[in-house]
């Protein structure tokens, strides 16, 4: 692999893992309530805990434990039911935190951001549905050549961007990209420290009606699939 070839690989990592963690859903609602109302140290924390449920899948992905979950229909379905009431759950924990104003250094989360953000992750059809197909996709050994898929492959630039999958490189990526955003945005939400009082309960609130609208996406999703 040259070294073109190799910054290619790795750039298209982290931005798979950007891609995985940036977008709005539930694990960066629990992210920003963890982060405004008691500081980016809880914020990060809980976006380790997302962080670990993809090495989870990524782990049962090379042990083909992914591909089982794929041809069971009924396991993905209860899978994500208990998501949806989890989230349920979590939209009631918010709601008990409007009060909370920011306490700074996390340590009253006592790691209850992780394990939201990891049962979340967890039973997260985004999150299955990514390594179920995009993610197992990256694990198999091979080359993209992402000029001539974006363009054509006649276009004059097929061949100038090479990307190698089923590499240690690229996964490095992946994982390096989450790493950014894990700490790039609680540390965004918490910038302004001297006004953080005034929005922790505007995000609880918010997070709870996110944790509430998710959990009826997920649980009209199991339904569906269940029946």
């Amino acid at each position: 692999m040259g070294l073109f070839e190799t910054v290619a690989t790795a750039g298209a990592g982290v931005v798979f893992g950007l891609a995985l963690a940036a977008p709005p859903g539930p694990m960066n609602a629990v992210i920003a309530e963890e982060s405004v109302v008691r500081g980016w140290r809880a914020g990060f924390t809980a976006g380790l805990g997302a962080m670990v449920a993809d090495a989870c899948f990524l782990v049962l992905s090379l042990l083909g434990a992914v591909a089982v979950v794929r041809r069971s229909a009924t396991l993905q379905g209860v899978m994500v039911g208990v998501g949806g009431l989890l989230l349920w759950y979590f939209a009631y924990d918010a709601v008990r935190d409007l009060s909370v104003t920011f306490q700074g250094d996390g340590a009253a989360s006592n790691g209850r951001g992780f394990l939201k953000a990891f049962t979340l992750a967890i039973t997260n059809p985004y999150q299955i549905v990514f390594w179920l197909t995009v993610g197992v996709g990256l694990l198999d050994p091979g080359r993209i050549d992402v000029l001539a898929t974006a363009l054509s492959p006649e276009s004059p630039l097929a061949g100038r961007l090479i990307v190698q999958t089923g590499t240690p490189l690229l996964i490095a990526g992946l994982f390096a990209g989450i790493v950014i955003w894990i700490v790039a945005f609680p540390a965004a939400l918490v910038a302004g420290r001297e006004r953080v009082d005034r929005f922790a309960p505007a995000v609880a609130a918010l997070s709870a009606i996110a944790f509430a609208g998710f959990g009826a996406l997920f649980v009209l999703d199991a339904v569906q699939t269940l029946l």
